[in-house]
C-alpha cells in the first residue's frame, strides 16, 4: 500500500519540503508541519467530493496528467511563484466553491495548529498545489495516468449519458449521441456503456481512497467541509 498525501508531502523533498514552505512564513520546522497537518484533511475532503462524479473525477485526471505538478514537491520553493499561487487558488475556488470557505478551512486550522489565519490564508492555495503533486506521483505510479486516456473516456462516455438523460431525442446532445449508436440497438448500448463507465469510476475512487485519505480524521472533516459549503 503506498503512501497517503500526508505521508509524502511530509516526505518530499528529502523531508524538507515542509520547512521550506514554512520558512517562507517564518514559521519553524515544527510550525510548518502543524500548519500543513491542519490544512490538509480539508483539502483531501474536497478533493474527495470533487472526485465522487464522473465528470470531476475525469477533469482531475485531465489536470494531472497535463499540469506538471511533479515539481511542488521536488522543489518546494517553486510554491512561491505568482503563478503557483494563482493555480492553487484556482484548484481551491473550484473545490471549495467560495473565498468564504477557504477563510473559514483557514479560522478551523488555526485552532487546531496554533498558527495564525493570516498565515494559513497563504499557505492554503500552495498546500493545495502540494496535495496536487502528491496525486499525481501517487497516480503515475499506480497506474492511473498511463491508462487514463481510456479511463477518461469512458468517464466522458458516463458524464454525457447524464447530461442526456439517455435520450434519443433528435438535435443537442441526445440527438448526436443517439445517431452516433445507430438505430434501434441504441438504449442497450447505452446502458453497457453507462455500465462500463460507473465501473470505471468506481474502480478509478477505490484507487484513489488511500491516497486522498489525508490523515485519521478525514471523515470528520468531510462533515465540516460539507457544513461550511452549505452556508
Amino acid at each position: 500500500m503506498g503512501m497517503n498525501m500526508m505521508d509524502m508531502i511530509m516526505s518530499a523533498a528529502g523531508g524538507q519540503a515542509p520547512q521550506q514552505l514554512g520558512s517562507q512564513f517564518g514559521l519553524n520546522p515544527q510550525q510548518s508541519q502543524s500548519a500543513i497537518a491542519a490544512l490538509l484533511p480539508a483539502i483531501s475532503s474536497g478533493l474527495k467530493q470533487n472526485a465522487g462524479s464522473p465528470q470531476g473525477l475525469a477533469g482531475l485526471l485531465g489536470a494531472l496528467q497535463n499540469g506538471g505538478h511533479d515539481q511542488y514537491l521536488e522543489n518546494p520553493a517553486n510554491l512561491g511563484r505568482p503563478e503557483a499561487v494563482a493555480e492553487g487558488n484556482g484548484v481551491l475556488g473550484h473545490l471549495f466553491g467560495t473565498k468564504e470557505v477557504s477563510r473559514a478551512v483557514a479560522g478551523r486550522a488555526a485552532e487546531k495548529s496554533g498558527v495564525s489565519a493570516d498565515i494559513l490564508k497563504k499557505m492554503l492555495p500552495m498546500v493545495a498545489m502540494m496535495a496536487m503533486g502528491s496525486l499525481n506521483k501517487q497516480t503515475r505510479g499506480a497506474g492511473m495516468l498511463n491508462q487514463g486516456g481510456s479511463l477518461q473516456s469512458m468517464l466522458g462516455q458516463m458524464a454525457m449519458q447524464q447530461l442526456t438523460g439517455g435520450s434519443q431525442s433528435k438535435g443537442g446532445l441526445g440527438g448526436l449521441l443517439g445517431g452516433l449508436l445507430g438505430g434501434g440497438g441504441a438504449r442497450r448500448q447505452q446502458q453497457q456503456m453507462q455500465q462500463q463507465a460507473s465501473q470505471a469510476h468506481q474502480s478509478g475512487l477505490g484507487m484513489l481512497g488511500n491516497m486522498l485519505d489525508a490523515d485519521g480524521d478525514g471523515s470528520s472533516m468531510d462533515d465540516i467541509l460539507g457544513m461550511l459549503m452549505k452556508r
